[in-house]
């Protein structure tokens, strides 16, 4: 054998050997991306799990702050926000898609608002034992039926944070989202009451 076709061999060997090693290395890529697209899944799970797996940011879950950031720069304006539902089938689409471990921010854009309002108010839904847990719950409902509606916001306060830090965290950056919902409501329609009365079936479960 001449020393071309030795040259020739040997370069076919060293290319055989890095394909080979090629698809050693992808395999175990290709598991880790599976199992971390099977960890993306964030609606109906609870906070303190989301967080065990990373998937919160300053204790708030990062799809809903990828949510409320998208709907506050773009949403604030548009009339009937968050009373106007989205189309069913669209809204599980995009959650499926965010799931899967699609672009948030792309898929995000390419939705439009009325889906993405409905998917934060589904995602407070499917909350295991919701936002306010039903301990809360009862202790914040005997308080008002005791004062007639007269509550004491200090009482309010103290019962809340009695919750989990991380439903405490969520509850207070979804309040003040909805506080600037609120700001705009001479354009949005969304007053404080109307927010309370869309909201409260999610947090409240």
């Amino acid at each position: 054998m001449g020393a071309g076709a030795m040259t020739i061999c040997v370069s076919k060997t060293a290319v055989l050997v890095r394909e080979d090693m090629k698809r050693m290395v992808q395999i175990p890529m290709l598991r880790s991306r599976a199992v971390a697209a099977q960890s993306t899944k964030v609606f109906g799970v609870s906070l303190l799990e989301l967080r065990e797996h990373g998937l919160v940011e300053d204790g708030v879950p990062l799809l809903v702050r990828r949510m409320v950031e998208h709907l506050s720069k773009h949403a604030l304006h548009q009339e009937g926000l968050f009373r106007v539902n989205g189309n069913v089938r669209a809204v599980e689409t995009l959650k499926l898609r965010l799931e899967s471990g699609g672009d948030e921010a792309e898929l995000l854009s390419e939705s439009d608002l009325c889906t993405v309002s409905s998917l934060l108010k589904r995602y407070l839904r499917d909350l295991p034992e919701g936002l306010v847990g039903s301990t809360v719950q009862q202790k914040l409902i005997q308080h008002y039926e005791d004062r007639g509606g007269d509550v004491s916001w200090l009482v309010i306060r103290d019962f809340l944070q009695q919750l989990p830090d991380v439903h405490q965290n969520l509850l207070r950056y979804l309040c003040n989202f909805l506080t600037l919902v609120d700001k705009n409501h001479e354009e949005n329609r969304m007053t404080a009451q109307n927010l309370a009365t869309v909201f409260g079936p999610s947090v409240f479960q």
